[in-house]
């Protein structure tokens, strides 16, 4: 395009019909929608600290207060980017300053967009930091419950995608649990992070007016100051901790999405899903295809790649205040907040309406070759033999079965152990018939891994039952967290009513 071509499309003054298209527009639909509440509340926290410190006078405060109180705010989060305005901070300065004139300027006194823009941030992901924990907290209710249900449930577990050894369902269902129990906690220790006040940090340098951080960050609901007023305003760690936990709980819950999947399959033929998460062919009728484990796959991939985005987007930018990390960051992990918490709802509904093929799943168990890891253990444990010892003995009794066309370890005679014994190690081993039968048990095999954590039933309901006071923990954080921050809207509402005469 020729010069004369972008003036008669972006015109000649600010803001250009291309920078509105790609910036601004966006820009203000996201602040509208993600940030007006918390950009209230500042408004009467800043209002608030500015009086009692001296800084404005009653007079001066009330007429603030009654601008803030007079703002429709529905009219505002439903208002169209025009350009008269750079963005929706200064929208609202207008319309405060239509409301209450021009002492409503006094409000910016001590304050910059800088270290307003990070608190916001801060104050936002607070809330959306609390809805995934929310959707998070459910799942793992429901993978505790399904722990404790299934502590008995014989089941056949893989390593390298092959048959490894017998263990119990409620195993398996709390070791997802412990992943995204240890997921929740990084959250929670990226909310604790993130939950520092940047006000007072001004535009870098703080301020020469007298102001209360302390209070300031006090009637945001903040545990404390960001001190630094350079770091105040240039800090980038708060949010990319959150985007880490965020990407991590997305993978590890993604790794479980495979597992189920693949059991869903006919073949395996282990879980059936729920009819309203399941769709059928267009063409082929029998179908009933497990879509919502599908999408949740894939979704949280989208989740994981936009909390991402946040890393990559700080890559190599500057050490100050700047769009890169401000505007154009921040929808990215709203976004991975948004997709990860839908899906984890979503699981929670899959997952705690499953319907499991136990009897499948404990022929299976009982008919594997898994079962030799006890075999040997019992030529150790009862029949003298170093684990080296009995791990060749077994290797060999299983190549035999195989090359045989042996499917079932239960066909496995006793005398075919005692004369590979006798052939591999020399001498023969004490061990009876039964000894033999009860070792290739599946049954035997869980009830006998009693180790701290193992696959034992009681092991799994002991573990369950710990499992349900971490899930009551949990809740109760979330549900402190969210009466504290609800309490402090409250109280500024009030506060700033007060001021009113």
């Amino acid at each position: 395009m020729n010069r004369d071509e972008i003036v008669d499309r972006d015109g000649e003054a600010f803001p250009g019909e291309s920078y509105t298209t790609a910036v601004l527009r966006p820009a203000y639909d996201e602040a509208k929608r993600m940030l007006l509440p918390s950009m209230i509340q500042i408004h009467r926290a800043h209002l608030l600290m500015l009086h009692r410190a001296g800084i404005l006078t009653d007079d001066e405060a009330s007429a603030i207060a009654a601008s803030i109180d007079g703002l429709d705010l529905t009219a505002l989060a439903a208002s169209e980017y025009t350009g008269e305005f750079e963005d929706l901070f200064f929208t609202v300065e207008h319309e405060m300053m239509r409301i209450g004139g021009e002492v409503t300027g006094s409000l910016h006194t001590a304050r910059s967009r800088n270290d307003m823009g990070m608190t916001l941030y801060r104050m936002v992901m607070r809330r959306q930091l609390l809805r995934v924990l929310d959707a998070a907290g459910e799942l793992y209710e429901t993978l505790v419950r399904l722990g404790a249900e299934h502590s008995s449930t014989l089941s056949l577990e893989h390593t390298h995608t092959q048959p490894a050894q017998p263990s119990t369902l409620g195993h398996r269902f709390l070791a997802i649990a412990d992943v995204l129990g240890r997921d929740i906690r990084r959250v929670q220790q990226s909310y604790d992070g993130l939950d520092h006040s940047p006000m007072g940090g001004a535009a870098l340098t703080g301020t020469g007016f007298p102001i209360d951080r302390e209070d300031m960050a006090r009637l945001l609901g903040f545990r404390g100051l960001v001190e630094n007023s350079y770091d105040a305003v240039a800090a980038t760690d708060y949010i990319a901790h959150a985007a880490i936990a965020l990407q991590l709980m997305a993978i590890d819950t993604g790794r479980s999405c495979v597992d189920f999947l693949t059991w869903c399959t006919a073949e395996f033929g282990l879980y059936r899903v729920a009819a309203p998460y399941v769709q059928i062919s267009s063409i082929m009728p029998q179908k009933r295809n497990p879509v919502s484990i599908e999408h949740s796959r894939s979704l949280l991939s989208a989740a994981a790649a936009s909390a991402g985005t946040v890393l990559t987007m700080m890559h190599n930018t500057p050490f100050g205040d700047i769009v890169d990390t401000e505007d154009d960051l921040q929808p990215y992990a709203w976004r991975a907040v948004d997709t990860l918490t839908d899906v984890l709802h979503l699981l929670t509904g899959v997952l705690g309406t499953i319907q499991v093929n136990s009897d499948v799943m404990r022929e299976r168990a009982l008919a594997s070759f898994a079962n030799a890891t006890e075999l040997a253990d019992t030529l150790v444990r009862d029949g003298g033999l170093t684990f080296t010892q009995a791990h060749r003995v077994v290797s060999r009794i299983v190549r035999e079965a195989d090359a045989a066309g042996t499917t079932d370890v239960r066909e496995l005679s006793p005398e075919r152990v005692h004369a590979v014994a006798e052939e591999v190690v020399g001498h023969d081993v004490p061990l009876t018939a039964a000894d033999i039968a009860r070792a290739l048990d599946a049954d035997n095999f869980v009830a006998v891994r009693t180790s701290t954590g193992g696959a034992a039933p009681a092991e799994v309901a002991r573990m369950a039952t710990a499992r349900t006071a971490t899930a009551a923990e949990f809740r109760a954080w979330r549900d402190g967290v969210r009466a504290h921050l609800d309490g402090v809207a409250e109280d500024l509402v009030s506060a700033t009513a007060a001021l009113r005469k």
